[in-house]
């Protein structure tokens, strides 16, 4: 995997602890709508930076872990455009009446950042085994 650089790393940090700090303040209620934009920075920030580390090689499973993280990414930057319509309700529009958008759409937020955390979780782990791996052969 290719490294990030000081610069880049940093970015990376922040953009993680962007979103800890904007879902933390979404589910407890604090500044509600500039949580759900912080963390949707934080969110892209993130996703950007991980976008950055390609992996030169040939190992078909590293580059499907990182494929994998790359749709974690997706679905924590859907996961900020969630929470900003569940304050802002802008998908409404879309659907027949306000219970069926309850339904598939209001607070799902919650759905898309836990499978992306799990996601990200496993990909982790299982790269740096992998990369560790590589270097041995």
């Amino acid at each position: 995997m290719k490294k990030l650089n000081k610069f880049q790393s940093v970015l990376f940090l922040v953009g993680g602890l962007m979103m800890v700090i904007g879902a933390g303040c979404y589910v407890f209620f604090f500044y509600q709508v500039a949580a759900a934009f912080i963390f949707l920075a934080g969110a892209v920030l993130f996703a950007m930076m991980q976008i950055q580390q390609r992996y030169e090689g040939s190992n078909i499973t590293i580059l499907r872990l990182h494929r994998i993280q790359l749709m974690a990414d997706f679905l924590f930057v859907l996961s900020g455009f969630l929470m900003i319509d569940s304050q802002f309700k802008l998908l409404l529009p879309l659907f027949s009446n306000y219970e069926t958008y309850v339904q598939y759409v209001f607070n799902k937020w919650i759905i898309t950042i836990l499978v992306a955390a799990v996601l990200e979780i496993y990909t982790i782990h299982r790269l740096s085994s992998e990369l560790e791996k590589e270097k041995k052969c």
